[in-house]
């Protein structure tokens, strides 16, 4: 049985995706509902504060990264114990990979469920053209069912009755409003909003978010929820019986690292890795016993200093590493696995040295995007082509004499990253689902004496 779901979106970023979906996730559990909150794409921070709103880990939906039984499997998986489901798009309702096609949109993702849509439309400038934006979402691709919209932005009722007169004469419903209050806004920094593990949302923020709640028509929200499409047959991803734990995997969670995705840690979990949280800021050493180090992404830029200064911790990831452990540091814990960062003033701070170079946020140069990456044959995941991405201001300097991790097949010549027997550090972010051995090679690789599954997967 499928839960009830809603998947949110707009005609482009800021319109009010993240605001509506917060406000309508607690709304729902202000009615004593277990709300299962998702994100499209890659987005780890909009995802955070989803969390945060349902009190449940929010899962990402990426059509791109993950092929389609995987994101059915992950999708109803995650939904299990939930009375209701909410979908946050990513950008705009058709904004995917490229603008040739679709691929890897909220629309795709829709289709794929067979979600009904909300659309949230930027009222702020506008009145009856809302009708008019809303008509032609709702009608550039038949496939897509849109159950109304939410107008974001009002400014007061003679606004509002504007704007829903065009909606009326554009055959949309509509289903709510938030009124155009500045306390509503979260605070943001560059690539994307501050994340909820970082700062809890602040009593200004919820207040607005309640006060937004309140303007919804929640009744005729859960009314047009629709249950999704049914799961795979079998799994895809998931082993049929959790296996128990054959190496202990440290991962790095504090402020200064955050970026994980859920399901990918869930899945290190299901095939037999005991995850061991710790802190970089602020712990003396690694855990005990631990076989890998999963370093993930984050800020590591702005507590660089912090990082820096906790010397014993950089001792035990060097002592681990030369006892064996494995090292995967993707992005801000590649930047923290290197020899070191040169913050934005130029500032140098001296941190791991698993690989020989420096980070640096001098001149910083925006990457973003999807990335299709085959394995350089250093790396413990070799043999292995899979889709990824990548988003980051620093760059690299030096270090570039080892072999690298990745060759970005997408950008003919570029390799990326830096890998060794036992370390592989890159700025190429994974999901653990978008290869079917990913997750069981990651454990394999940190404890290869310890499972009859030595022999890693084809790729």
């Amino acid at each position: 049985m499928t839960v009830p779901t809603l998947l949110i979106t707009a005609p482009e970023t800021g319109a009010g995706k993240t605001t509506v979906s917060l406000a309508l996730t607690l709304a729902l559990r202000a009615r004593g509902l277990r709300v299962q909150p998702f994100k499209v794409g890659p987005d780890y921070l909009d995802a955070s504060l989803l969390s945060w709103a349902a009190a449940r880990p929010c899962r990402n939906l990426d059509a791109w990264m993950l092929p389609a039984p995987s994101l059915l499997e992950l999708f109803h998986r995650g939904c299990r114990g939930a009375d209701v489901a909410v979908v946050e798009g990513v950008m705009g309702l058709f904004d995917g990979r490229s603008g040739e096609t679709d691929e890897a949109s909220t629309a795709h993702v829709s289709r794929l469920l067979d979600a009904p849509l909300v659309l949230v439309l930027d009222a702020d400038r506008s009145a009856r053209t809302v009708g008019a934006v809303a008509l032609g979402l709702g009608t550039l691709d038949r496939r897509l069912r849109v159950a109304g919209a939410v107008l974001n932005r009002v400014a007061g009722p003679g606004h509002l009755e504007a704007c829903r007169a065009g909606l009326r004469s554009a055959g949309i419903r509509a289903l709510g409003h938030v009124p155009a209050a500045p306390g509503v806004r979260i605070p943001g920094r560059y690539l994307g909003l501050v994340s909820a593990a970082e700062a809890r949302p602040s009593p200004k923020v919820r207040r607005a978010l309640g006060a937004a709640a309140a303007a919804l028509d929640l009744d005729a929200l859960l009314a047009l929820a629709r249950p999704a499409t049914t799961p795979p047959e079998a799994p895809v991803l998931f082993p049929v019986r959790r296996h128990r734990p054959r190496t202990a995997l440290a991962v790095a969670m504090d402020v200064a690292f955050q970026f994980y995705y859920r399901d990918s840690l869930d899945l290190l979990e299901a095939w037999g890795a005991e995850l061991m949280p710790f802190s970089p800021l602020t712990d003396p050493a690694l855990p005990a016993g631990a076989g890998g180090i999963y370093l993930g992404g984050g800020y590591p830029e702005l507590y660089a200093a912090e990082l820096a200064a906790n010397e014993q911790m950089l001792r035990s990831l060097r002592t681990a590493v030369r006892r064996g452990a494995l090292v995967y540091a993707e992005c801000g814990g590649a930047m923290y696995a290197g020899g070191g960062i040169e913050d934005a003033e130029g500032r140098r701070h001296r941190l791991a040295g698993l690989w020989p170079g420096w980070t640096t946020l001098r001149r910083p140069q925006l990457r973003i995007g999807y990335r299709e990456v085959r394995t350089g044959p250093a790396s413990f995941l070799h043999p292995l082509a899979v889709r990824a991405h990548e988003f980051h201001c620093s760059r690299e300097r030096g270090g570039r004499g080892g072999a690298p991790a990745w060759e970005v097949l997408d950008q003919p010549g570029r390799l990326e990253g830096w890998a060794s027997e036992r370390v592989l550090a890159s700025y190429v972010h994974l999901h653990l689902g978008a290869h079917p051995s990913l997750a069981e090679r990651f454990v394999t690789a940190c404890a290869p004496s310890t499972s009859s599954l030595n022999r890693p997967p084809a790729g």
